[in-house]
């Protein structure tokens, strides 16, 4: 039987990711919340690096919200991508604190697979700082980390999340392809202000 506290921090996180990817910014209050309840399941079941996560979603969070809110000089933040200068430290760089982050684990804790859980940890922060930018890449990035997550928590016994993270990769790829939308829009207004005055 799935615990009462798995699938509240379930609904609320699911509420959460779909606002995000339809660029919603109750998205985030709504995240805090979910965090606080996975940070505890995850404590409850040895997945040290994923309670660690949760703590910095509930900081990122807070200052996405407020980000969000502030705008650009008064107006929505706009939909940008990251660009390929930035990803090509980001991703090695990701790669090296998995390395370092999964060695430290596996020599002082009992946790759980964990390069893999770092794995989560390292690229889910990734993808929430380009989230918090709002950058399109942002999705590429929770399509990789969702690809990990789905057979971890599966292995650890937490179906129900397992499931949802699956769900969660298809809300990531239909969100990477409505924000590519909003953006072309966006570009396509900005090009026509100026000539339609």
């Amino acid at each position: 039987m799935t615990p009462p506290l798995e699938i509240a921090a379930n609904v609320l996180m699911t509420a959460s990711i779909i606002l995000a990817g339809r660029n919603n910014i109750h998205s985030w209050w709504i995240g805090i919340v979910g965090c606080l309840l996975f940070a505890v399941l995850f404590y409850q079941v040895n997945l040290y690096a994923d309670v660690l996560l949760q703590l910095f979603f509930i900081v990122t969070c807070v200052i996405g919200w407020l980000q969000w809110r502030r705008g650009a000089a008064g107006h929505a933040m706009p939909i940008s991508r990251a660009g390929w200068r930035r990803l090509a430290w980001i991703v090695p760089a990701g790669v090296a604190a998995v390395v370092i982050y999964g060695l430290l684990l596996h020599r002082f804790t009992n946790a759980y697979a964990p390069f893999i859980d770092s794995a989560v940890l390292v690229f889910s922060v990734i993808a929430q700082f380009l989230l918090m930018s709002r950058r399109l890449e942002t999705w590429v990035f929770w399509l990789m980390v969702n690809s990990v997550a789905v057979p971890l928590y599966y292995s650890r016994g937490l179906t129900l999340t397992a499931v949802l993270y699956a769900a969660y990769w298809i809300n990531a790829l239909v969100s990477w392809y409505w924000w590519r939308l909003q953006a072309q829009r966006a570009h396509a207004a900005a090009l026509a202000g100026p000539a339609a005055v």
